[in-house]
């Protein structure tokens, strides 16, 4: 038998306390892959409110609770939120559009993260939005907070144009 290497007894080392953290940490619960694609559509359905015009169906993606930088100050609560995005629905076509190119699980079926990039009516790539998910009560996805900022270089690169597909 050999005598062992300071390698080899670290690699043992670390194989003992993986095994010790193992059976002392609790289990994580990991959501099924669909989970995030749940999100993801949710997104999808979100941004669909502005295509077809429907004011109505956007406020019910909205939390009670919502807070949203919109404007030049914080909009708090769905009354706010829709008083301030009423403007963008009253023109017969949608002065911007939307989708998501992540979105992810921040807490297993309680919250979540969308984000990606926004496009002015003529599809011109003008911002990238970044929104985190409740599940409420009542078991609906809603929006919890919203945020948006200027594209990114990354941005620039992969959103030339809209994807006509990227909600299919």
């Amino acid at each position: 038998m050999r005598p062992a290497t300071a390698s080899t007894l670290r690699l043992g080392v670390l194989i003992g306390l993986i095994g010790l953290m193992a059976a002392i940490l609790p289990a994580q619960a990991t959501p099924p892959a669909s989970a995030d694609a749940e999100v993801w559509h949710r997104e999808c359905a979100f941004a669909a409110t502005m295509a077809d015009r429907d004011l109505q169906a956007f406020s019910s993606f909205v939390s009670e609770q919502a807070l949203f930088h919109s404007g030049p100050t914080p909009l708090k609560g769905r009354a706010a939120v829709r008083g301030f995005w009423q403007r963008f629905y009253t023109e017969a076509a949608a002065p911007f559009s939307w989708y998501p190119d992540r979105a992810e699980l921040l807490e297993p079926g309680r919250l979540a993260h969308t984000s990606g990039p926004v496009f002015g009516a003529d599809g011109a790539l003008i911002g990238r939005f970044y929104t985190i998910w409740r599940k409420e009560a009542d078991g609906e996805w809603r929006v919890l907070h919203d945020h948006g900022g200027p594209p990114d270089a990354k941005d620039r690169e992969r959103h030339a144009r809209p994807d006509p597909d990227a909600c299919s």
